[in-house]
């Protein structure tokens, strides 16, 4: 009745990019940062989900031997026309209305984060009426969603309420919704808006 929810580890791409679904690499740390993950993760996890993109594909091989199962709806948020962009270097007045309602409104050419969260959430149930105890291996994005889903906490708050980092592993008891996180290490370099924005 358990569902493991595993953020990958840290990215190769220079602090304030802004990468969405680009499929970035995973650098040197990586076999160090996976073993702290494993050690939060229990032997008897029957299945395992994951997005395709690199970053989470590694972890997934590495941290298990079963069979695993890709899915592009827990790709991390489509970044559209501001892909692999600096947030500093994104023009504001194009910037600005998503960051008012990052919720609803879509990024030039990708998704909104309530698009995220209807594809994320779809897979979910799909995977919680499947074998447990299990594994998705995802994004931050990917991951708040779906721990907004299950607490019934706004999409606005979910980025308050959920400070995960590189690495992070939420237990999910799938009968009881209730939500434990086994491991959450701040690793300095994480940017996922402009420097100067402040939030209202």
């Amino acid at each position: 009745m358990h569902i493991y929810l595993i953020r990958h580890t840290r990215p190769a791409v220079a602090k304030g990019i802004c990468y969405g679904q680009s499929d970035l690499d995973v650098v040197e740390t990586f076999h160090e940062e996976a073993a702290v993950i494993k050690n939060h993760l229990p032997g008897d996890i029957r299945k395992v989900y994951s997005s395709p993109l690199r970053r989470c594909r590694l972890l997934a091989e590495h941290l298990f031997t079963q069979p695993i199962h890709f899915y592009d709806d827990l790709m991390e948020l489509h970044c559209g026309s501001w892909e692999m962009q600096h947030w500093d270097e994104i023009p504001k007045a194009e910037l600005r209305p998503w960051m008012n309602d990052f919720v609803t409104v879509k990024v030039p050419g990708g998704e909104s984060y309530q698009d995220l969260y209807n594809r994320t959430v779809q897979r979910y149930e799909m995977i919680k009426g499947a074998e447990t105890p299990a594994a998705i291996v995802a994004h931050g994005g990917v991951i708040r969603s779906l721990l907004s889903h299950i607490t019934a906490t706004p999409l606005k708050n979910a980025f308050d309420r959920f400070p995960l980092y590189y690495g992070a592993v939420a237990k999910i008891n799938t009968i009881s919704s209730e939500v434990e996180i086994l491991s959450n290490i701040e690793i300095a370099g994480e940017q996922h808006r402009p420097s100067d924005w402040v939030k209202k």
